[in-house]
């Protein structure tokens, strides 16, 4: 079966001083392997919450998020750990990558328990050639542009070879140039490993696209035309 991401009826708010904070209100949307999804909305209308819920970094207050029939918030701390690593591909604004490793080590790092060692750094050569990094393997990220290092950051998120990528604004740091080639790279990555792709940004054109996109407002999220 292909993967399926289902939320039902999620919703998300914070106790406050003055009571509750709502910023999210029965969402419910299901995606398969291959859909690309964009959500927009403005600032602080909690793309990113809804985004953390979706990576299994932040529980709902109410409502389910499944990725393959699994529920990542019944499994046991060390459980949605190997389960985030191995389902669950993520690609931030900043690439977050560790200055004293290489190009190589950086995309490594999610695969340094329980993959074969070889295997790994195989796949590893094989997605930063794709990004146009193959000869950039010893580099560290000092030596790189603001888009060389996003696109480790990307091969990075794919390593594990995850059903699931969620991106939150992954050109939101670049120049046009830049984040048009990561973009670009992005979706033909994409669309080989047939993931469900799900991006939060500002940004029109990236947004567009994608193959469904949703807006989130006065915290409820409807379908977008493209």
């Amino acid at each position: 079966m292909l993967p399926v991401l289902e939320i039902t009826g999620v919703s998300k708010s914070y106790p406050t001083p003055r009571g509750s904070l709502d910023i999210l209100t029965d969402a419910s949307l299901t995606f398969k392997s291959g859909d690309s999804v964009s959500i927009v909305g403005p600032s602080g209308s909690g793309k990113s919450t809804l985004l953390y819920i979706l990576g299994a970094l932040e529980p709902p207050s109410t409502g389910t998020v499944t990725l393959d029939g699994v529920n990542p918030f019944r499994l046991s701390p060390v459980e949605l750990a190997v389960f985030r690593n191995r389902r669950i591909g993520f690609v931030f604004q900043d690439h977050l990558l560790l200055p004293q490793c290489s190009v190589l080590e950086n995309v490594l790092i999610p695969t340094l328990v329980g993959f074969d060692v070889d295997g790994a750094k195989d796949r590893a050569r094989e997605l930063l050639g794709r990004v146009g990094l193959g000869d950039r393997l010893d580099h560290r990220p000092a030596e790189l542009s603001g888009g060389e290092r996003q696109r480790v950051a990307l091969a990075r998120a794919l390593i594990c070879q995850p059903p699931l990528l969620l991106c939150d604004e992954p050109t939101g740091n670049l120049d046009r140039a830049a984040g048009d080639v990561v973009a670009t790279m992005l979706f033909d990555l994409h669309q080989r490993q047939q993931t469900i792709l799900v991006v939060v940004t500002h940004n029109v054109e990236l947004a567009g696209k994608c193959s469904i996109s949703y807006e989130l407002v006065g915290q409820r999220i409807k379908r977008r035309n493209l």
